[in-house]
C-alpha cells in the first residue's frame, strides 16, 4: 500500500488526500477504542463491572431470584449468574472453583471457606391441617416417630438435619421415610396427607399463610439454623465479587422470606 497522504492544493496550501483522511479516521477510531478500553479496565479494577457466579442450595431458590434482581438493580454492569443445587452439588462446585460465592446453611469443612451469617433459617415439621397431630401441643417424640416422613434426596442439607433430629428424639429408634426429589413435591404430598416433613420454613411461607399447611408443635422445634454467605479462603477474590459479597452482607437478611 502506498500513496500520498497530503498534496498541494490551490495557492500552495497542503490538503489531505483521500488516503490521508482514511488514516486520520483510523487514528480517531483507535483513540476512542483505547479510551473505552481504559474505562473498562478501570471499571473491572474498581469492581464496577465484571461477572460473579453465585451458588445457592435448593432451599434458597425461593429467595435467590429476588436477591439476584436486587443485585442487578444495584450493580447493572456486574453480571451475576445464579446456580442452584443441593448441598453436595454446591460444595462440589466450591471444590471445583466454579463458584465465586455460595449461600447455604452449615458451612462445609472442605474446602475451607470464609462464612458470613446472613440471617435466621428456621426448620419446622409440616402437616396437612387435617392431620391427627394438628392440635397436639406439643406432639410427643413417639407420636412423631410413628409417622411417615417425606424427605429430599441424599446430599440434601435438609435431609441431614431431619435424620439428626429424628435420631436424637428417638434415641436411635427406626423411622419410616419416603424420598422425594423436590421441595414442591414434598409440599404437595404433605397437603395430600401422604406424610409429614421436616422442611425449611422459608420454603412454605405462602402455604402456611393461606392455611394449606400447618407447623406441628413439638419440643425442639423450630430448629434454628442460619444462612451463610461463603467464599473460599484460598480464592483470589475479584473486585466485582468483593462488591457483591459486601452488598449481600449489608442487606442483613432483608431478602429472606418473612
Amino acid at each position: 500500500m502506498g500513496g500520498p497522504l497530503v498534496q498541494k492544493g490551490e495557492h500552495g496550501a497542503f490538503v489531505t488526500t483521500a488516503e490521508g483522511q482514511a488514516v486520520l479516521d483510523a487514528e480517531a477510531q483507535i483513540a476512542v477504542a483505547l479510551e473505552t478500553c481504559a474505562r473498562r479496565v478501570s471499571a473491572l479494577q474498581n469492581g464496577q463491572s465484571g461477572s460473579v457466579v453465585l451458588g445457592v442450595v435448593s432451599t434458597g431458590k425461593y429467595f435467590a431470584p429476588g436477591l439476584v434482581a436486587l443485585l442487578g438493580e444495584a450493580f447493572p454492569d456486574i453480571e451475576v449468574t445464579l446456580r442452584v443445587g443441593n448441598r453436595d452439588a454446591i460444595i462440589a462446585a466450591l471444590n471445583g472453583r466454579s463458584l465465586d460465592l455460595a449461600i447455604m446453611g452449615r458451612p462445609p469443612r472442605n474446602p475451607p471457606v470464609h462464612a458470613e451469617p446472613l440471617g435466621p433459617h428456621p426448620h419446622i415439621i409440616i402437616a396437612s391441617p387435617q392431620h391427627r397431630l394438628a392440635e397436639a401441643d406439643p406432639a410427643m417424640p413417639d407420636e412423631l416417630l410413628s409417622e411417615t416422613f417425606l424427605a429430599r434426596e441424599e446430599g440434601s442439607g435438609t435431609r441431614i438435619l431431619m435424620s439428626r433430629f429424628l435420631d436424637r428424639i428417638g434415641d436411635g429408634q427406626p423411622w419410616r421415610m419416603i424420598e422425594m426429589g423436590t421441595n414442591e413435591t414434598i409440599k404437595q404430598a404433605v397437603i395430600a396427607g401422604l406424610g409429614i416433613a421436616l422442611i425449611s420454613q422459608h420454603t412454605v411461607t405462602e402455604e402456611l399463610r393461606w392455611g394449606r399447611l400447618i407447623a406441628l408443635q413439638a419440643i425442639g422445634l423450630p430448629i434454628q439454623r442460619s444462612w451463610y454467605l461463603l467464599r473460599r479462603e484460598d480464592a483470589q477474590i475479584t473486585p466485582a465479587t468483593t462488591r457483591i459479597h459486601d452488598y449481600i452482607v449489608s442487606l442483613q437478611g432483608s431478602f429472606l422470606p418473612n
